[in-house]
């Protein structure tokens, strides 16, 4: 039976992401385009949903944001050519790839500074690959207090969402609810000019075209149980 999740009880199984995968998020830090798809992975720890908070760690000093498509995997798959993924793909929904810039640059790994808790908030629904049909061309913008920071489109994505996760599928069986996040085009924070990185009471919205929008709002970790 294929795999039909609702957002309010969804917790995906295994969560890949993608970096470095938007042209333009190239070109903002002056990187190398990658030859192949630069992977990392999210704990399941970290999902939150349209309207809960983020919390911000009292270790962390550098947050950002990262609008994304994720792709919700709708049934198992291994080895599938780049033309057949779109059968075994159940929809669609937001990622904020939520990161903390300074422990990401100091350390030798992406995991720890992308999983802390609440560092994944999705939703606000997952939209059915019917509503769709071609995913290599969706708008995607982030706002925080309402000003526009990241306006791209997925047509500017390095490697596309069929060819992602054929590729992922050479390496690793992919299960009915897995999460696969495609990467942030550019206007993170920490890239710019003066950086403009999120603090507490910020308010972060997502925004997708045919998804909708994702709204979380950052509160500091000794708020938590207040």
């Amino acid at each position: 039976m294929f795999f039909k999740p609702d957002i309010n009880t969804y917790i995906p199984g295994k969560i890949i992401c993608v970096g470095m995968n938007y042209k333009s998020h190239i070109r903002e830090q002056d990187g190398r385009f990658p030859d192949k798809p630069v992977l990392f992975s999210k704990t399941n720890n970290c999902i939150i949903k349209n309207k809960e908070c983020i919390i911000y760690p009292s270790e962390v000093k550098e947050l950002d944001y990262e609008v994304e498509l994720a792709v919700v995997i709708g049934k198992k798959m291994k080895n599938i050519p780049e033309s057949r993924v779109s059968d075994y793909i159940y929809g669609y929904t937001i990622m904020n790839d939520v990161t903390a810039r300074d422990i990401q640059k100091n350390e030798s790994q992406w995991y720890r500074a992308k999983s802390f808790d609440t560092f994944g908030p999705i939703g606000p629904v997952i939209v059915s690959k019917s509503k769709i049909p071609d995913p290599a061309n969706l708008n995607l913008k982030s706002y925080v207090n309402s000003e526009l920071r990241q306006n791209g489109n997925t047509s500017d994505m390095i490697f596309g969402v069929y060819e992602l996760i054929s590729f992922i599928s050479k390496s690793i069986t992919l299960e009915e609810g897995d999460l696969i996040s495609t990467g942030t085009p550019s206007g993170v924070g920490v890239f710019m000019t003066q950086k403009k990185l999120l603090k507490p009471g910020d308010t972060v919205i997502c925004e997708i075209e045919k998804i909708g929008k994702l709204e979380n709002r950052v509160i500091a970790e000794y708020q938590q149980n207040n």
